[in-house]
C-alpha cells in the first residue's frame, strides 16, 4: 500500500543532511590564496631588470645578484619555516612572512643604491617568500590530508603559477604606463590583503577543530616542537647520509635553474633583446602560468598512480629538449612556434614538484616536510646561480644563448639522476632509508 504525504511515517521521516565540505578543503583554499599573494613579488624581477638598469645604471649582473639572494634565501628559509610552523603554528609564521614581503616591496620604492636592492629584494622578500614556499604546502597537505595528497600538492603548487597569471600582465602594464614603483606598491598591497584570510580561516591542525585529516583517522595535535633550528639541522644531517637525498636535491637544483633562475628572470629581457615588447613577453610568461596550473594538477593526479621517478625523468628530458630550441624561436613578434614552446614549457614548469614531494614522503616519513624544505633549498640555490650567471653572461657576451644551451644539457643530467633514485618505504627514517 502506497503511503500518502500526510501519513505519520512520511511526516516524521528525518531529513537527510547535506554532506558538509571537510574543513581541510577550506584550509587548502586559504593556502592557495596565500601562496598567490606571496608569489606576486616573483612576477617583478624579470620586468624590472631593464627599468632599474636604465634609471640607476646598475649592471644586469648587480640586479641579478639581488634576485639570486632573494631566490637563495627563499630556498634556505623553507626548511626552517617548516620547523617553525611545528613550533609556533602555521598562522603566526605565515602572517609574519606576508608582513616581511610587504615591507621589502614598499621599502624598495625609496631605494637609491644597489645595496638597498640586496636588502629589500634579497633579504626581506627572500625570507618572507621562503616562509611561504612549497614546504608550507607540504606541511598543510601532510597535516590535513591523507587521501588526495598528490592532487592537493599539485593544486597548491599551481598557486604560484596562478599568482604569476594574475600579476604578470598587471605589473607589466603598470611598469610600462606608470613606472616600476607603483608595481612594487601593488605587490606589497597584495601581500597585506591576504593577512586577514590567514588569521581568520587558517587552522594549524585538524584537531584544533575536532576533525580527522581528510581521508584519515583522528589524531591528537602534537605538542609544539621545541628547538626548531636544531631539529631542522638534525633532519638535514640524517637525510644527507642517504643517497636519494642528494639525487633529489641535485635534480631539483636543476629544476630551479631552468625555471625561476632562467625563464622567470631572463626570458623577458632576452625577448626584449630580440625586439619584442616587454608587455608581450610578460604576457607569454603569464600564459606559462595558465598551463603550469594544468600541468601541475595533472602531475599530481599522475603521481597518485605512477612511479614518481619515471615521471621526473620524462619531465626533465622534455624540458631540456625544449630549451635547446628556444634561441631559434626568439623574434620581435610572437609566432606559432614560440606559442608552442610557451604552452609546452608551462605544462612542464613545476610538474616536478608532486613526484619530488612524493619521493620525500616515501623515504623520510614524518620528517618529509623538512626534508622537502632542504630539497627546495637546493632548487632555489640552482635558481639563484643562474639568475646571477645569466645576467653576467648577458653582460659579457651580449646574448643569453649560451645560458639556454647549458640549461638544456643540465636538464638531461637531471633526468638520469631521477631514474637512479632507489625506491623506499613509507615512514622510514632517514638513517634506515639509506
Amino acid at each position: 500500500m502506497t503511503q500518502t504525504t500526510d501519513s505519520p511515517a512520511v511526516r516524521h521521516a528525518p531529513r537527510r543532511r547535506r554532506p558538509q565540505i571537510h574543513r581541510a578543503w577550506t584550509v587548502a583554499a586559504v593556502t592557495f590564496v596565500t601562496i598567490i599573494g606571496g608569489a606576486a613579488f616573483n612576477s617583478l624581477p624579470g620586468l624590472l631588470i631593464d627599468p632599474l638598469h636604465t634609471e640607476f645604471g646598475w649592471s644586469r649582473g648587480e640586479i641579478g645578484l639581488a634576485v639570486s639572494i632573494d631566490m637563495a634565501l627563499y630556498g634556505l628559509t623553507a626548511p626552517f619555516a617548516a620547523a617553525l610552523m611545528d613550533r609556533f603554528g602555521i598562522r603566526r609564521v605565515v602572517v609574519v612572512a606576508l608582513g616581511a614581503v610587504a615591507a621589502g616591496a614598499l621599502a624598495s620604492v625609496w631605494m637609491t643604491a644597489s645595496w638597498q636592492l640586496m636588502i629589500y629584494w634579497g633579504l626581506l622578500v627572500g625570507l618572507g617568500t621562503g616562509s611561504m614556499a612549497m614546504a608550507f604546502s607540504a606541511t598543510v597537505t601532510h597535516r590535513w590530508f591523507v587521501a588526495r595528497r598528490g592532487l592537493v600538492t599539485g593544486i597548491l603548487t599551481a598557486a604560484g603559477a596562478s599568482g604569476q597569471l594574475v600579476f604578470l600582465p598587471l605589473c607589466a602594464w603598470i611598469v610600462s604606463e606608470h613606472g616600476w614603483r607603483p608595481a612594487s606598491v601593488t605587490v606589497a598591497l597584495a601581500a597585506l590583503v591576504v593577512v586577514p584570510f590567514v588569521w581568520l580561516l587558517m587552522r594549524d591542525h585538524p584537531a584544533d577543530v575536532g576533525l580527522a585529516p581528510y581521508g584519515g583517522a583522528y589524531v591528537e595535535k602534537p605538542a609544539p616542537a621545541r628547538g626548531a633550528a636544531a631539529r631542522t639541522l638534525r633532519v638535514l644531517a640524517d637525510a644527507a647520509r642517504t643517497g636519494p637525498f642528494w639525487l633529489l636535491a641535485g635534480s631539483f637544483a636543476i629544476c630551479g635553474a631552468s625555471t625561476n633562475g632562467l625563464i622567470r628572470t631572463h626570458f623577458v629581457p632576452s625577448a626584449h633583446d630580440h625586439g619584442m615588447e616587454i608587455t608581450a613577453a610578460a604576457s607569454l610568461l603569464a600564459v606559462i602560468g595558465v598551463f603550469d596550473i594544468v600541468g601541475t594538477v595533472f602531475s599530481g593526479w599522475l603521481t597518485d598512480r605512477f612511479d614518481a621517478r619515471r615521471l621526473l625523468a620524462v619531465y626533465y628530458a622534455l624540458r631540456g629538449i625544449s630549451l635547446l630550441f628556444l634561441p631559434m624561436l626568439m623574434a620581435p613578434v610572437v609566432h606559432p612556434p614560440m606559442v608552442f614552446f610557451i604552452v609546452f614549457y608551462g605544462l612542464d614548469w613545476v610538474a616536478t614538484v608532486p613526484p619530488t614531494l612524493a619521493l620525500c614522503r616515501e623515504r623520510y616519513g614524518e620528517d618529509s616536510a623538512i626534508v622537502f624544505g632542504w630539497v627546495l633549498a637546493s632548487h632555489q640555490v640552482g635558481a639563484a646561480l643562474v639568475a646571477f650567471l645569466g645576467g653576467v653572461a648577458r653582460d659579457v657576451t651580449g646574448s643569453y644563448d649560451v645560458v639556454w644551451y647549458a640549461s638544456g644539457a643540465l636538464c638531461a643530467t637531471a633526468a638520469l639522476m631521477a631514474l637512479v633514485i632507489r625506491r623506499g618505504h613509507g615512514g622510514a627514517t632517514p638513517a634506515a632509508a639509506g
